[in-house]
């Protein structure tokens, strides 16, 4: 073993005591340490003796932490990235966090999400058993702005010898790594599908082999959905995991596969969470487990508060959602859940990185991607926007044709929460952003909100 490496681990490891005792977060410094010290760090670091990595645009947070929840519910000591980032370096640190100083791993499985443009730079170390993909779209328009070009990363970056779980409604992530052996998963038609698209992004339009128009049989939303090529035949892969039979009165839904059809409880009613429940159940499958042992963990696993967090106040509800600020696909899938919910609703848009407020790029374009159309709905009765780009949004929701007596404009994200109406039997939506000063930030808005509330009924 190189000398090399062992003084980058011992460093590293060295680093994060010392992180602690000086109250630094830096979750991802001792990678970043290690890489310097040891640029094929990746490659001598002992790995646990099964690897599974999650990528994808949208979901690979969540399908991760399901997937782990599950497997260390069954006893398996798992390793994740959870707590770091989904880069090189990240992986880099979660992989010595999980080692002793002599480099023994001390899991049995590892769980990693890794970000698509960073697989590069980790699978050649990397080499997972599996691959789970959950879709690929048009994301930051900085970094992932052509979903073909990610696709082309992923394929020359992903070992040969690595299984693939596919979404088999996207075309784009369905031709990934085409050699490698794969399986796929989907779900079925859904009350409101439609078959042409009605959002501002359409990332598939022609067939990828002839260039012929694409037909859609059904769209749950973009680009994904059943399609097939007119001219050359062309056509989705069919599902060796269907989600079907989904009940969001009863909240169930049947998975059916090779082995017949299995009921689940839905764990939530966004066609993205079903997607998310789907692409698990067929990991889980995959590795061996039954349907029976798959359901019963699932019935004791919750969505993350990180990403959805919901609490009566008086006579409002109020709810903490995720939107990934500078995504349009992100923000645009939760205005749509958004204004699909019953009654009244009211929105404060802080989709901020707050990280990233001193370097945030000038380039906006972003918003005239997202579906700010879907808050033009009349069961959305206010509308807040906040935070550094207040005005940003406040334009962008202006031209999508939201009146202007429904949509205010405040700087400060405080002052923002007191314009909220809070009219008793009506939900309010606090969108934000995905870093954590921004989740710190929505907590303590979330805290006056709720206190103005009680307040009211009092």
């Amino acid at each position: 073993m190189k000398l090399r490496f062992l003084m980058a681990l011992w460093a590293a490891k060295l680093s994060q005591p010392l992180l602690k005792i000086t109250k630094h977060n830096g979750t991802n410094f001792p990678g970043e340490l290690a890489l310097k010290l040891c640029p094929d760090f990746l490659k001598y670091v002992a790995k646990p003796r099964r690897i599974i990595t999650v990528t994808g645009t949208d979901g690979k947070t969540s399908v991760s932490n399901l997937i782990c929840d599950m497997l260390e519910a069954e006893g398996q000591r798992v390793l994740n990235n959870r707590a770091g980032s989904n880069i090189n370096s990240g992986v880099a640190t979660s992989l010595l966090s999980g080692c002793t100083i002599f480099n023994r791993t001390r899991y049995d499985v590892a769980v990693l999400e890794v970000d698509e443009r960073s697989s590069k730079r980790i699978y050649p170390y990397v080499k997972p058993d599996v691959t789970v993909i959950t879709n690929l779209f048009r994301d930051s328009i900085m970094r992932n702005g052509h979903p073909e070009y990610i696709a082309s990363i992923l394929t020359s970056a992903i070992p040969p010898e690595t299984k693939l779980i596919l979404n088999a409604d996207d075309l784009i992530s369905a031709s990934v790594a085409p050699s490698n052996p794969r399986v796929y998963f989907g779900l079925d038609r859904l009350p409101g599908d439609v078959t042409e698209c009605v959002n501002r992004i359409n990332d598939l339009r022609i067939c990828p082999k002839c260039a012929g128009k694409l037909e859609y049989e059904y769209r749950h939303y973009h680009h994904i959905g059943r399609a097939h090529c007119r001219d050359c035949g062309f056509q989705s892969p069919a599902p060796d995991y269907l989600g079907t039979d989904v009940d969001l009165e009863k909240m169930t839904m049947t998975v059916r596969d090779a082995a017949g059809d299995h009921p689940y409880k839905l764990l939530s009613d966004s066609t993205f969470n079903i997607y998310n429940q789907v692409t698990a159940i067929a990991l889980m499958r995959e590795l061996g487990m039954d349907h029976d042992k798959i359901a019963s963990l699932m019935s004791h696993i919750k969505i993350a508060e990180s990403r959805y967090l919901s609490q009566k106040a008086g006579q409002v509800e109020v709810v903490m959602q995720m939107a990934k600020d500078r995504n349009a696909l992100a923000c645009s899938r939760v205005f749509d859940y958004v204004t699909s919910r019953p009654g009244e609703k009211e929105l404060l848009l802080m989709m901020n990185n707050l990280s990233d407020d001193l370097h945030w790029s000038e380039n906006t374009c972003w918003l005239y991607d997202c579906d700010f159309e879907f808050l033009n709905d009349d069961g959305v009765i206010h509308v807040v926007a906040t935070g550094p780009r207040a005005k940003d949004y406040y334009l962008r929701l202006r031209l999508a044709g939201v009146p202007a007596d429904r949509v205010d404009c405040v700087r400060d994200e405080f002052e923002a929460a007191d314009k909220l109406l809070l009219r008793p039997g009506s939900s309010v939506y606090l969108l934000y952003g995905a870093d954590n000063r921004s989740l710190t930030m929505a907590h303590r808005v979330r805290e006056k909100i709720i206190h103005r509330a009680e307040e009211a009924q009092a």
